[in-house]
């Protein structure tokens, strides 16, 4: 098989994650009166900002399960999976941390606010569970492809029936994987239905990427899905309900935002996908492989992690629409920086994890 590093993976990367910089930024410091959804300036900008979170999720499938299947042909494929299982720990460890009001604790105060679920805990559980999928179907490419669609759709289809589930009986460690009820931004369901999409996506460029015009074709596919997605997708979605009787597909086509983010993911690929030439410099590249760094720097700089004391409380919302916009690029850049020249790798947390993992296993 044709050996081929797809650089749009590390460029879609480093937008999604400039996206959700600016996102994070300019959603907690700009003044409510400005908040107009009828303005066009802002109606637009909220809606692109949805499309950050599918998109992350969806490439962290997509890249991860090709990683693994490349690694099936090299003969490490034992060395990926394990690797995948600690890297899952290592990102659901994080988001804990990030979260974890230390000063708080240190002066006797208590809460179980540090326990809701945020984006590095989804993915980090994503990625075990996709390891886990892979290990159950035989590591069988074809049946894993499969079974990565009907999940994405099954879980994407279903969402009127946990949407607002409540598990007061469960532990609220769990339970705020599932359910939103204590204050967990992402769950576990609907947002592994990207990764599980993004690694059925990874299985078509593992199976087919040396094939001839497969660039072209997949562009054109994710074009047109995609927009068949976004314009129709609670259209059939509607008529499904009615043709089999099933008032479960009328309230996903009612509330359908799953499949319709979705589509705009894949308009995205293939923009990225046809400018990859054209995009692959090497600060985007660098950005695109720096995202944890960069998430775990702004995170701590907005929502100030550990100290309790960041732009959130420091600023508040009380900017403009000009100094937001000024300020999410210098953010950006300051940011990118530190990330770049300040922060270490994590090479040595990762071994740590991985002897940790091994000895576990042992």
């Amino acid at each position: 098989m044709k050996s081929e590093r797809l650089y749009f993976i590390d460029i879609v990367r480093a937008f999604a994650i400039l996206m959700m910089l600016q996102g994070h930024f300019i959603d907690t410091l700009l003044a409510e009166e400005f908040r107009d959804p009828n303005n066009p300036i802002y109606a637009v900008w909220s809606y692109f900002r949805g499309i950050t979170a599918p998109t992350f999720f969806t490439i962290s499938g997509l890249i991860f399960t090709y990683l693994l299947l490349k690694a099936k042909t090299k003969g490490n494929e034992i060395e990926r999976i394990k690797k995948g299982f600690s890297r899952g720990l290592f990102l659901i460890i994080v988001g804990y941390l990030l979260r974890a009001p230390i000063f708080k604790w240190l002066t006797g105060k208590f809460d179980t606010y540090f326990l809701v679920i945020d984006v590095l805990q989804c993915i980090g559980l994503s990625l075990i569970l996709i390891v886990l999928l892979y290990v159950i179907s035989l590591k069988k490419t074809t049946f894993f492809s499969y079974l990565m669609l009907v999940l994405g759709i099954l879980i994407f289809m279903t969402e009127p029936l946990y949407r607002d589930l409540n598990l007061e009986n469960v532990p609220l460690f769990f339970s705020n994987y599932i359910t939103k009820s204590n204050g967990s931004v992402f769950r576990i369901i609907p947002w592994f239905g990207y990764v599980a999409f993004g690694a059925f996506i990874a299985t078509l460029f593992f199976k087919h990427l040396h094939k001839k015009h497969f660039k072209v074709i997949t562009i054109v596919v994710f074009v047109v899905l995609g927009f068949t997605l976004i314009q129709y997708s609670s259209y059939f979605l509607a008529k499904l309900s009615i043709l089999f009787n099933v008032d479960l597909f009328m309230k996903s086509a009612s509330y359908n935002y799953l499949f319709t983010r979705f589509g705009n993911v894949l308009v995205y690929f293939a923009v990225f996908y046809s400018l990859e030439n054209y995009l692959k410099f090497p600060l985007v590249l660098k950005i695109g492989q720096k995202t944890l760094s960069i998430y775990v720097i702004h995170f701590i700089i907005i929502y100030g992690s550990f100290t309790g004391f960041g732009l959130n409380r420091i600023i508040g919302k009380n900017l403009n629409p000009t100094e937001v916009t000024i300020g999410a690029i210098l953010f950006l850049i300051t940011v990118c920086f530190i990330s770049f020249y300040n922060v270490k790798t994590n090479t040595f947390i990762y071994q740590n994890l991985r002897k940790l993992f091994f000895k576990f296993k042992n």
